[in-house]
């Protein structure tokens, strides 16, 4: 009787090596700044102090007949408030929509942002013949977008690689040890 032996080979299939980490990260709101649209609007910090970010949505242009790129409520969307106005970070999953978006964004074809909310407090006025919308109190957001046609042109969006932001730390860190040495040889 004779054995026959059977080789079997098993392959295993790895990300490569040139993945990205597919992270966003901009403004969606900016604060006191003026936008037309057909009247003047303007969103007053403060207006997001009592607003309701619980279950927030990153999309694509406001669309709901596209897949949600990331949420605040699987934590794969980040917001956060500063002087500047609400600040986005997001890590998007691998989807194909998503690789679009991003390599986008990458290229700068996609680089402004909108949001989707609700008003509690906003008061009226003229100025210089012009009526002007002030936006004192935001009580839900409902999503925030990467859109190609923004209402309000001072928002942003960028795409930074992991790499991109370790490379950037590591020179940053750098620079400061140089500095503190050039200080420490000129008071000798």
């Amino acid at each position: 009787m004779e054995k026959r032996t059977r080789e079997v080979r098993l392959r295993e299939v790895r990300a490569a090596a040139t993945d990205e980490d597919m992270s966003i990260e901009g403004y969606a709101v900016v604060f006191d700044e003026p936008t037309d649209l057909g009247y003047i609007e303007v969103i007053e910090k403060g207006a997001l102090d009592k607003c309701d970010m619980s279950d927030v949505c990153l999309k694509y242009n406001h669309e709901s007949t596209t897949l949600i790129m990331a949420r605040t409520r699987n934590k794969s969307l980040q917001l956060s408030v500063d002087d500047h106005g609400l600040k986005i970070n997001a890590k998007l999953i691998d989807t194909q929509s998503n690789r679009d978006i991003y390599k986008s964004i990458q290229a700068g074809l996609l680089d402004k942002m909108s949001f989707a909310f609700m008003v509690s407090d906003a008061s009226w006025d003229t100025v210089d013949g012009r009526d002007v919308r002030r936006i004192t109190g935001i009580e839900k957001l409902f999503d925030v977008s990467v859109v190609d046609i923004p209402a309000y042109d001072q928002t942003e969006v960028y795409a930074r690689s992991k790499e991109v932001a370790e490379r950037e730390q590591a020179e940053y860190h750098q620079l400061k040890l140089e500095k503190e040495k050039m200080l420490l040889m000129l008071s000798l």
